[in-house]
């Protein structure tokens, strides 16, 4: 008799749920955890600062018509209500005209304001006046902890946007950029980065920018949770400049310098210099580059093996270690020249 009881108990319990959840669906809805509402808030911060970029290059046909050609797409964010759009320098490569899809599906023109390859970073405006524009929010990369929340957001195939949460992994990786030379500090995260939003914003639990997703490591051409993201603290230096003047100035000795390659050839390592202006404040200092004997033969003078108390072993060295400096700054240069060493100091110039 109690078992029966209980069993109609139950019944009638269940009976209740049911009632319930139909005439009040949230009421037994389950809550969302303190991490979950976290994420959402962040979307819906940071949502409409995320666009999608169709790289479009002109090319000529059979009858040299010229014919538009998608080359490429990926994800950009917006960067100020003057509508610049920061992505990466390959998702843009190449391309003469560029198509902007913005978080309301509304597609507008962009023109390329500037690029650096060395840090794969490019900055696009948008035609005309736009309005309503949603810029994220820079933050910094300076303090940031292995283990911390990370989102991801792109708008991959031209989707609204898409979401992926994830870790910081690792911090300080290097990865290969253009023209020879790798990008130092990059922040490594399991966030789930593909082509789609290579050039979206990676944001902290604050829903600040804190680096741009750029790249995979992978066998396969498949996001294997091995993704890396530009840190916001060389985008905030870098995209100014780009703003301003449509390149990057950056610090430089001043003289010409042999490719590394070549260098490697005749057993050299270090940096080669190869010609010397003579006006210039490194032919001053004693700097010389490669000379002529009277027979006609090439020898080399001056290789560079440091700089303050970096050492140089390539052009890949000598380029990173001239990030760390300013326009004007002097530097200890430390040479090489008939196997002795010497150091002169130098003011850094202005180099393109």
């Amino acid at each position: 008799m109690n078992n029966k009881r209980k069993l109609r108990q139950l019944f009638f319990l269940i009976i209740v749920i049911i009632t319930i959840s139909l005439m009040f669906p949230r009421a037994v809805a389950f809550a969302l955890t303190e991490d979950e509402n976290n994420t959402i808030s962040i979307v819906k911060k940071n949502m409409h600062a995320v666009v999608y970029i169709t790289n479009i290059q002109l090319v000529s046909d059979f009858f040299y018509e010229r014919e538009e050609v998608a080359r490429g797409t990926g994800s950009g964010f917006i960067w100020d209500n003057r509508g610049h759009i920061v992505t990466n320098y390959h998702v843009i490569e190449d391309g003469d005209k560029f198509m902007i899809t913005l978080p309301n599906q509304k597609q507008v023109g962009a023109r390329l304001v500037g690029k650096e390859p060395s840090k794969d970073i490019a900055v696009l405006r948008i035609d005309g006046s736009p309005q309503d524009l949603v810029p994220v929010k820079p933050g910094t990369s300076g303090n940031l902890l292995v283990g911390q929340k990370v989102i991801a957001i792109g708008n991959p195939f031209g989707f609204d946007y898409s979401v992926t949460t994830g870790i910081i992994s690792a911090l300080g990786r290097q990865m290969p950029g253009a023209g020879g030379v790798t990008i130092k500090g990059m922040i490594q995260t399991d966030a789930s980065i593909n082509p789609g939003n290579s050039g979206g914003p990676l944001l902290n639990s604050d829903g600040e920018l804190i680096g741009m997703n750029t790249m995979i490591y992978s066998r396969t051409g498949t996001s294997s949770g091995v993704g890396f993201a530009i840190p916001v603290d060389i985008i905030k230096r870098i995209v100014p400049q780009i703003i301003a003047y449509g390149k990057v100035t950056r610090p430089g000795l001043g003289v010409s310098v042999l490719p590394d390659q070549y260098a490697r050839r005749v057993g050299v390592q270090g940096v080669v210099v190869v010609d010397v202006p003579t006006k210039s404040g490194a032919y001053q200092a004693g700097i010389r580059g490669i000379g002529r004997d009277r027979y006609g033969r090439l020898y080399i003078q001056d290789i560079i093996v440091g700089i303050n108390n970096i050492k140089i072993n390539s052009y890949d060295d000598m380029f990173n270690a001239l990030d760390n400096f300013k326009i004007g700054d002097t530097v200890n240069l430390t040479l090489m020249r008939n196997d002795k060493k010497r150091t002169v100091r130098i003011k850094l110039v202005i180099t393109d």
